[in-house]
């Protein structure tokens, strides 16, 4: 059964599903940076998913990443699956622009993370209302 890893429970707000995957927001405001979390138990390694899956979950990812690209006004998307502090297989899409905290740096450990204020989380998911597909759900908020 799945169960979402308690740092990335504890590090992200829940903003829906996709077919696959669990979409979370990294609770840091210094950038538009999403979680996608394939709900599939006990996977920490790409290859672990089967064929279809392993394809689900690189059409979430793209698409996504897409969809924020020109909704977020990004000047590059940092995407990566890493897993060194959480082995939860999990994809980091991160919306970078050239007048973010860090810069061209990478995101990580270049800042403090600022929370987000319900506020902005609103807005984000408002954005992401608009621009989501019909297969996409989000969740209670």
């Amino acid at each position: 059964m799945f169960a979402l890893d308690p740092r990335l429970q504890q590090d992200t707000l829940p903003i829906g599903d996709f077919p696959l995957c669990r979409l979370l927001l990294s609770n840091d405001s210094n950038y538009p940076w999403f979680i996608l979390v394939p709900r599939r138990a006990d996977i920490s390694e790409l290859f672990q998913l089967d064929d279809a899956d392993q394809q689900q979950l690189w059409r979430e990812t793209t698409a996504f990443a897409e969809l924020l690209k020109d909704s977020f006004d990004a000047d590059k998307l940092n995407v990566a699956a890493l897993g060194n502090v959480v082995s939860q297989l999990h994809m980091h899409v991160i919306v970078r622009r050239r007048d973010d905290a860090a810069w061209p740096a990478p995101v990580w450990g270049k800042h403090p993370a600022r929370p987000y204020t319900a506020e902005q989380v609103a807005t984000i998911r408002e954005r992401l209302r608009l621009v989501l597909a019909d297969d996409f759900k989000f969740l209670e908020a």
